[in-house]
Protein backbone atom coordinates (compact mmCIF):
# COMPACT_ATOMS: atom_id res chain seq x y z
CA UNK A 1 0.00 0.00 0.00
CA UNK A 2 1.38 3.41 -0.98
CA UNK A 3 0.55 6.41 1.19
CA UNK A 4 0.79 9.78 -0.56
CA UNK A 5 0.52 13.27 0.93
CA UNK A 6 -0.94 15.84 -1.50
CA UNK A 7 -0.49 19.51 -0.58
CA UNK A 8 -2.89 21.98 -2.15
CA UNK A 9 -5.37 19.13 -2.49
CA UNK A 10 -8.43 21.41 -2.62
CA UNK A 11 -7.12 23.25 -5.70
CA UNK A 12 -8.03 22.54 -9.30
CA UNK A 13 -5.18 20.12 -10.02
CA UNK A 14 -5.55 18.52 -6.60
CA UNK A 15 -9.19 17.76 -7.29
CA UNK A 16 -8.28 16.15 -10.59
CA UNK A 17 -5.56 14.03 -9.00
CA UNK A 18 -7.71 12.70 -6.20
CA UNK A 19 -9.76 10.65 -8.62
CA UNK A 20 -6.85 9.72 -10.86
CA UNK A 21 -4.54 8.50 -8.09
CA UNK A 22 -7.14 6.72 -5.98
CA UNK A 23 -7.49 2.96 -5.78
CA UNK A 24 -5.26 -0.11 -5.54
CA UNK A 25 -5.08 0.26 -1.78
CA UNK A 26 -3.46 3.70 -1.97
CA UNK A 27 -4.05 6.16 0.88
CA UNK A 28 -4.18 9.87 -0.01
CA UNK A 29 -3.61 12.39 2.77
CA UNK A 30 -5.07 15.70 1.58
CA UNK A 31 -3.60 18.92 2.97
CA UNK A 32 -4.97 22.39 2.25
CA UNK A 33 -5.91 25.62 4.00
CA UNK A 34 -9.37 25.21 2.48
CA UNK A 35 -11.73 22.36 3.28
CA UNK A 36 -11.43 19.28 1.08
CA UNK A 37 -14.90 18.34 -0.08
CA UNK A 38 -16.40 14.88 0.21
CA UNK A 39 -13.40 12.77 1.25
CA UNK A 40 -13.79 9.25 -0.06
CA UNK A 41 -12.49 5.85 0.91
CA UNK A 42 -8.74 5.90 1.31
CA UNK A 43 -8.61 9.68 1.85
CA UNK A 44 -7.51 11.55 4.96
CA UNK A 45 -7.87 15.30 5.51
CA UNK A 46 -5.39 17.70 7.10
CA UNK A 47 -6.42 21.36 7.41
CA UNK A 48 -3.63 23.92 7.50
CA UNK A 49 -0.84 25.74 5.69
CA UNK A 50 2.33 24.38 4.12
CA UNK A 51 4.10 27.27 5.85
CA UNK A 52 3.37 25.60 9.20
CA UNK A 53 6.45 23.41 9.60
CA UNK A 54 5.07 21.47 12.58
CA UNK A 55 1.84 20.66 10.75
CA UNK A 56 3.66 19.58 7.57
CA UNK A 57 6.10 17.47 9.56
CA UNK A 58 3.17 15.70 11.24
CA UNK A 59 1.38 15.28 7.89
CA UNK A 60 4.47 13.57 6.44
CA UNK A 61 4.60 10.94 9.16
CA UNK A 62 3.84 7.48 7.76
CA UNK A 63 3.78 8.70 4.14
CA UNK A 64 5.69 7.09 1.27
CA UNK A 65 5.64 10.07 -1.11
CA UNK A 66 4.59 13.71 -1.38
CA UNK A 67 2.92 15.51 -4.28
CA UNK A 68 3.49 19.23 -3.62
CA UNK A 69 0.89 21.33 -5.42
CA UNK A 70 0.26 24.17 -2.96
CA UNK A 71 1.14 27.63 -4.32
CA UNK A 72 -0.11 31.21 -4.34
CA UNK A 73 -1.25 31.00 -7.97
CA UNK A 74 -3.66 33.93 -7.68
CA UNK A 75 -0.89 36.37 -6.70
CA UNK A 76 1.57 35.97 -9.57
CA UNK A 77 2.89 39.55 -9.44
CA UNK A 78 3.55 39.77 -5.69
CA UNK A 79 7.04 39.01 -4.45
CA UNK A 80 5.83 38.20 -0.92
CA UNK A 81 3.66 35.41 -2.31
CA UNK A 82 6.60 34.02 -4.29
CA UNK A 83 8.81 34.12 -1.19
CA UNK A 84 6.16 32.20 0.75
CA UNK A 85 6.01 29.58 -2.01
CA UNK A 86 9.78 29.07 -1.85
CA UNK A 87 9.71 28.73 1.93
CA UNK A 88 6.81 26.29 1.67
CA UNK A 89 8.72 24.07 -0.76
CA UNK A 90 11.70 23.95 1.61
CA UNK A 91 9.36 23.10 4.49
CA UNK A 92 7.84 20.25 2.46
CA UNK A 93 11.22 18.87 1.34
CA UNK A 94 12.75 19.07 4.80
CA UNK A 95 9.68 17.50 6.42
CA UNK A 96 9.74 14.71 3.85
CA UNK A 97 13.44 14.11 4.52
CA UNK A 98 12.85 14.04 8.29
CA UNK A 99 10.08 11.47 7.78
CA UNK A 100 12.26 9.26 5.59
CA UNK A 101 10.21 9.94 2.47
CA UNK A 102 12.23 9.23 -0.67
CA UNK A 103 9.93 10.58 -3.40
CA UNK A 104 8.64 14.14 -3.87
CA UNK A 105 6.75 15.25 -6.98
CA UNK A 106 6.73 19.03 -7.36
CA UNK A 107 4.22 21.01 -9.42
CA UNK A 108 6.44 23.50 -11.22
CA UNK A 109 5.18 25.54 -14.16
CA UNK A 110 5.87 26.68 -17.70
CA UNK A 111 6.19 30.14 -16.12
CA UNK A 112 9.61 29.12 -14.79
CA UNK A 113 10.75 29.52 -18.41
CA UNK A 114 8.09 31.95 -19.62
CA UNK A 115 10.43 34.39 -21.37
CA UNK A 116 12.00 31.65 -23.46
CA UNK A 117 11.00 31.93 -27.13
CA UNK A 118 9.03 29.02 -28.52
CA UNK A 119 11.49 28.25 -31.31
CA UNK A 120 10.90 26.02 -34.30
CA UNK A 121 11.56 22.71 -32.54
CA UNK A 122 9.96 21.33 -29.38
CA UNK A 123 11.39 22.98 -26.28
CA UNK A 124 13.58 20.52 -24.34
CA UNK A 125 12.71 19.43 -20.84
CA UNK A 126 15.79 21.08 -19.29
CA UNK A 127 15.04 24.48 -20.80
CA UNK A 128 17.07 27.13 -18.98
CA UNK A 129 15.06 29.19 -16.47
CA UNK A 130 13.69 32.55 -17.67
CA UNK A 131 10.75 33.24 -15.33
CA UNK A 132 7.99 35.58 -16.46
CA UNK A 133 6.60 36.58 -13.03
CA UNK A 134 7.50 36.35 -9.36
CA UNK A 135 5.38 33.19 -9.42
CA UNK A 136 7.78 31.85 -12.06
CA UNK A 137 10.72 32.90 -9.89
CA UNK A 138 9.28 30.80 -7.06
CA UNK A 139 9.07 27.80 -9.40
CA UNK A 140 12.71 28.25 -10.47
CA UNK A 141 13.90 28.50 -6.87
CA UNK A 142 11.80 25.50 -5.83
CA UNK A 143 13.22 23.41 -8.67
CA UNK A 144 16.67 24.37 -7.37
CA UNK A 145 15.69 23.23 -3.88
CA UNK A 146 14.58 19.91 -5.36
CA UNK A 147 17.96 19.55 -7.04
CA UNK A 148 19.73 20.26 -3.74
CA UNK A 149 17.71 17.68 -1.81
CA UNK A 150 18.27 15.10 -4.53
CA UNK A 151 22.04 15.66 -4.62
CA UNK A 152 22.69 16.20 -0.93
CA UNK A 153 20.25 13.70 0.56
CA UNK A 154 19.68 11.20 -2.26
CA UNK A 155 15.96 11.92 -2.56
CA UNK A 156 14.00 11.44 -5.79
CA UNK A 157 12.50 14.80 -6.79
CA UNK A 158 10.52 15.09 -10.02
CA UNK A 159 9.54 18.61 -11.11
CA UNK A 160 6.63 18.92 -13.54
CA UNK A 161 6.60 22.12 -15.63
CA UNK A 162 2.84 22.11 -16.02
CA UNK A 163 1.14 23.86 -18.92
CA UNK A 164 -2.60 24.57 -18.74
CA UNK A 165 -4.38 21.95 -16.63
CA UNK A 166 -8.12 22.42 -17.09
CA UNK A 167 -11.10 20.35 -18.10
CA UNK A 168 -10.86 21.74 -21.64
CA UNK A 169 -8.58 24.18 -23.51
CA UNK A 170 -10.08 27.66 -23.53
CA UNK A 171 -8.24 29.47 -26.33
CA UNK A 172 -5.80 28.99 -29.20
CA UNK A 173 -2.67 28.97 -27.01
CA UNK A 174 -4.01 26.21 -24.81
CA UNK A 175 -4.45 23.97 -27.82
CA UNK A 176 -0.67 23.65 -27.46
CA UNK A 177 -0.22 23.84 -23.68
CA UNK A 178 -3.22 21.82 -22.41
CA UNK A 179 -2.73 19.08 -19.84
CA UNK A 180 -5.95 17.14 -19.49
CA UNK A 181 -7.10 16.01 -16.03
CA UNK A 182 -6.63 12.40 -17.06
CA UNK A 183 -3.12 12.99 -18.36
CA UNK A 184 -2.28 15.00 -15.23
CA UNK A 185 -3.05 11.94 -13.16
CA UNK A 186 -1.11 9.69 -15.55
CA UNK A 187 1.91 12.01 -15.37
CA UNK A 188 1.92 12.18 -11.58
CA UNK A 189 1.43 8.42 -11.40
CA UNK A 190 4.53 7.96 -13.56
CA UNK A 191 6.48 10.42 -11.42
CA UNK A 192 5.46 8.54 -8.28
CA UNK A 193 6.32 5.08 -9.55
CA UNK A 194 9.32 5.46 -11.89
CA UNK A 195 12.30 3.54 -10.46
CA UNK A 196 14.96 5.82 -8.92
CA UNK A 197 14.51 8.92 -11.10
CA UNK A 198 16.81 11.11 -9.02
CA UNK A 199 16.24 14.75 -9.94
CA UNK A 200 14.16 15.32 -13.08
CA UNK A 201 12.50 18.28 -14.79
CA UNK A 202 9.79 17.30 -17.28
CA UNK A 203 7.04 19.08 -19.15
CA UNK A 204 3.47 18.59 -17.97
CA UNK A 205 1.42 18.56 -21.15
CA UNK A 206 -0.85 16.25 -23.08
CA UNK A 207 0.16 14.81 -26.46
CA UNK A 208 -1.35 17.75 -28.32
CA UNK A 209 -1.02 18.00 -32.09
CA UNK A 210 0.09 21.65 -31.63
CA UNK A 211 2.33 20.90 -28.65
CA UNK A 212 5.35 23.21 -28.21
CA UNK A 213 7.20 21.14 -25.64
CA UNK A 214 9.06 17.84 -25.63
CA UNK A 215 7.57 14.77 -23.94
CA UNK A 216 10.79 12.74 -24.09
CA UNK A 217 11.73 13.04 -20.41
CA UNK A 218 8.16 12.45 -19.23
CA UNK A 219 7.85 9.37 -21.40
CA UNK A 220 11.15 8.11 -20.00
CA UNK A 221 9.45 8.10 -16.59
CA UNK A 222 6.64 5.94 -17.99
CA UNK A 223 4.13 8.69 -18.83
CA UNK A 224 1.73 7.62 -21.59
CA UNK A 225 -0.53 10.57 -22.48
CA UNK A 226 -3.87 9.70 -24.00
CA UNK A 227 -5.42 13.08 -24.79
CA UNK A 228 -5.00 15.68 -27.55
CA UNK A 229 -6.45 19.20 -27.46
CA UNK A 230 -6.97 19.08 -31.24
CA UNK A 231 -10.46 17.69 -30.74
CA UNK A 232 -11.39 21.16 -29.43
CA UNK A 233 -9.61 23.03 -32.23
CA UNK A 234 -12.51 23.52 -34.69
CA UNK A 235 -14.68 25.31 -32.16
CA UNK A 236 -11.83 27.37 -30.67
CA UNK A 237 -10.44 28.44 -34.07
CA UNK A 238 -13.93 29.33 -35.27
CA UNK A 239 -14.22 31.71 -32.32
CA UNK A 240 -10.67 33.11 -32.13
CA UNK A 241 -9.09 32.48 -35.55
CA UNK A 242 -5.58 31.21 -36.25
CA UNK A 243 -2.84 32.43 -33.89
CA UNK A 244 -0.64 35.42 -34.68
CA UNK A 245 2.94 34.17 -34.14
CA UNK A 246 4.18 37.73 -33.46
CA UNK A 247 2.11 38.18 -30.30
CA UNK A 248 3.46 37.33 -26.83
CA UNK A 249 0.77 34.67 -26.41
CA UNK A 250 2.32 32.61 -29.21
CA UNK A 251 5.91 33.85 -29.44
CA UNK A 252 6.99 33.17 -25.85
CA UNK A 253 6.51 30.10 -23.64
CA UNK A 254 4.76 32.05 -20.88
CA UNK A 255 2.22 33.65 -23.21
CA UNK A 256 0.31 36.63 -21.82
CA UNK A 257 2.18 36.37 -18.51
CA UNK A 258 5.16 37.97 -20.28
CA UNK A 259 3.27 41.20 -20.99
Amino acid sequence: MQRVLITGAAGRIGRHLRAGLAGDGRILRLLDTRPVDDPGDGEERVRGSVLDADLVRAACEGMDAVVHLAAATGRTMEFDAAADDIVATQVVLESARDAGIQRVVYASSNHAVGFQPRGEAEAPDWLYPRPDTFYGVAKVASEALGSLYADRYGMDVVCLRIGTCRDEPADVRTLATWLSPGDAARLVEAALTAPSPGFRVVWGVSDNTRRWWSLDAARALGYRPQDDAEVFAPAILAEHGEPDPDTAEHRLVGGAFTR
